[in-house]
């Protein structure tokens, strides 16, 4: 038996779900940009109460680890963090890209197994945090920080579709979505029901973290902008 809280804040996408044993039990979801540190509380304890459980009975945090927004990954992570703490429970991390393509494969039904997917999380500008990723959910291109241009992805569009999403990928598609094998999903929204998969196999395989030395996977360093006159 497993009772996972699980918490999505890599984008501006602010998600908590609870799930038993894989299946959801339920969903608080905004998606809005610096609303995360103002909602996420509320949306666990509003959770928690329409299931009827109190805190105690969760067996596990999960949490999507990045990359993504910095301030995001924080509000998340310190969340899920301090339940670990004052509950002592475990926590679980899920690398947010590989989140995406599980909730594509498990909430789109059935896919071209030839395809490649392409989540992309917007980085500012026309960079983006990518990976790639089998039908199946096999990594075959490590998650990155890059700049699209027109040559970007070319070998892997020469033989295969490819099916781009995520809040970085719409942005792209005016510079990729020339190529007859690049295909864009618009609609896709972070959810924290894409960590269930993986965070029910996580905790079945005791893969937890060490609560006081984890850190948000930032990908590269932040770089503080121009306060707005």
């Amino acid at each position: 038996m497993s009772l996972l809280l699980q918490i999505e804040t890599a984008t501006t996408s602010c998600s908590v779900a609870l799930a038993k044993d894989g299946i959801v039990l339920g969903l608080k979801q905004i998606n809005q940009r610096n609303i995360h540190a103002e909602v996420i509380t509320l949306f666990v304890e509003e959770l928690l109460i329409s299931a009827g459980l109190k805190y105690d009975e969760l067996d596990a945090i999960a949490v999507s680890s990045g990359p993504g927004s910095y301030t995001g990954l924080r509000i998340g992570i310190s969340t899920a963090k301090g339940l670990c703490f004052a509950l002592d429970k475990p926590l679980i991390a899920i690398e947010t890209l590989e989140s995406m393509a599980y909730g594509l494969i498990n909430s789109y039904g059935a896919l071209d197994n030839h395809m490649l997917l392409c989540p992309m999380i917007d980085a500012r500008r026309m960079e983006v945090f990518t990976a790639v990723f089998t039908a199946k959910g096999v990594k075959i291109k490590p998650t990155a920080a890059e700049i699209i241009d027109v040559n970007s992805f070319n070998e892997l569009l020469e033989i295969n579709k490819m099916l781009f999403f995520g809040d970085g990928a719409e942005k792209c598609r005016e510079v990729l979505g020339a190529h007859p094998n690049a295909g864009f999903l618009p609609d896709f929204v972070n959810s924290a029901t894409h960590l269930t998969q993986k965070a029910l196999e996580k905790f079945r395989n005791r893969a937890f973290e060490n609560v006081a030395y984890f850190e948000p996977y930032y990908l590269k360093d932040f770089i503080a902008g121009k306060k707005a006159l």
